[in-house]
């Protein structure tokens, strides 16, 4: 998850609690996965070995679920944090013969020159790392990467509009994990760890340099202005919400 503008302030120390703790604290993950297979179904369609690219691939999560669904696509999993590397490639061991994993800069220009166009880029909790300037370059070159009729989808944190805004984030991204680690714990102990780890963005929202949220609004507008078509919010829940556009 590591970036170029968060190099310093992102650690292995914070990827091991990424790995521990990111799949009780990523509301209605198991949605969200569901509505990007759908999203990426539509732009691949009947296409023979798609490339997948993900940016910033985390634990390796989001990766077995799309390499499970999509049976011949190749998958490009990038990374800043070799933890998030070796976890990826150790969570999609079943798949390693169409995985690739590789260390990158989000930030960097480097890794956007490649062989072959990807079919589909997606990235999950990540992008929120760069800032607005940063988002906006980014969602320029990734349209020049894509493969004609390729999609972008993007699952992020967005920033709230209002302070109004910021307490019914944080309210409802408290009691979804609450949710989860009753459903998977049978107590509150997830819920604990993040306050104890202060994750929640929206109640400390200036609590330190590495997360950079923008608004909907703005992803929507940048992406329109990159030359996406078809911009739209597919899911949004407590804070969270998952923005795609096409090629």
């Amino acid at each position: 998850m590591q970036t170029e503008q968060a190099t310093a302030a992102w650690t292995e120390e914070n990827s091991a609690s990424f790995i521990a703790y990111g799949r009780f604290f990523n509301p209605e993950r198991e949605r969200q996965f569901e509505v990007i297979g759908d999203l990426v179904a539509a732009a691949v369609q009947n296409e023979v070995a798609p490339l997948f690219v993900e940016l910033c691939c985390g634990a390796g999560d989001l990766a077995a679920f799309l390499l499970g669904r999509f049976a011949t696509a190749r998958y490009l999993a990038l990374d800043g944090s070799p933890a998030m590397l070796t976890e990826t490639a150790r969570q999609c061991v079943a798949f390693q013969d169409r995985l690739t994993v590789r260390r990158f800069e989000l930030g960097s220009d480097d890794w956007r020159r490649m062989p072959d166009r990807p079919r589909i880029i997606v990235s999950s909790l990540a992008v929120h790392h760069l800032d607005g300037a940063g988002k906006r370059k980014l969602f320029g070159g990734l349209h020049a990467l894509l493969a004609p009729g390729g999609a972008f989808i993007l699952a992020d944190i967005m920033r709230p509009a209002s302070p109004a805004g910021f307490a019914v984030a944080a309210e409802a991204y408290e009691r979804a994990v609450a949710e989860r680690s009753l459903k998977e714990r049978g107590d509150l102990s997830m819920l604990d760890k993040l306050r104890e780890l202060r994750w929640n963005y929206f109640r400390y929202p200036d609590d330190d340099s590495i997360d950079q949220p923008s608004t909907v609004a703005e992803h929507l507008r940048w992406m329109e202005e990159a030359g996406f078509r078809g911009v739209d919010v597919a899911w949004a829940v407590a804070g969270h919400a998952i923005v795609s556009g096409t090629k």
